[in-house]
């Protein structure tokens, strides 16, 4: 496996399925100093995973994105696109019943951007609330 860019595209966003999947690229980006993204599946329904120790201590998010990034998951919860259990950080992120392949890969790919610092691909893939 091999580092990711930064930002990493949706279509190299790994999947994590299964235990061993997981070691490894959670391994990979501990190797790296990168921070730990993927999707995994679950069911019918995908898993978005993120975590930033693992880019080690000299990574840090300012607290206006972890703001961003946690209205966007409430805005996900909202709008019943992820369930309520979600990780919104600082640290550690989790959304969980993610509908496709695809929309996991592009909720975990605008993540990954937004853990560093580029919040555009963040606001473009979740839509605002609608009441």
């Amino acid at each position: 496996m091999q580092s990711l860019p930064v930002p990493c595209p949706a279509d190299l966003i790994p999947d994590a399925s299964g235990t061993d999947a997981f070691h490894k690229a959670y391994r990979q980006a501990m190797a790296d100093h990168a921070v730990f993204v993927a999707i995994e599946s679950d069911g019918p329904r995908w898993t978005v995973k993120a975590d930033t120790l693992t880019a080690g201590p000299g990574h840090t998010v300012d607290d206006t994105v972890n703001d961003a990034i946690r209205a966007a998951i409430s805005r996900l919860v909202h709008n019943r696109e992820v369930d309520a259990d979600a990780y919104t950080g600082p640290i550690y992120f989790m959304m969980h019943s993610v509908s496709s392949e695809e929309r996991a890969r592009e909720l975990a790919a605008a993540l990954h951007a937004a853990l560093h610092e580029d919040l555009e691909p963040l606001h473009h893939t979740i839509p605002p609330t609608t009441d």
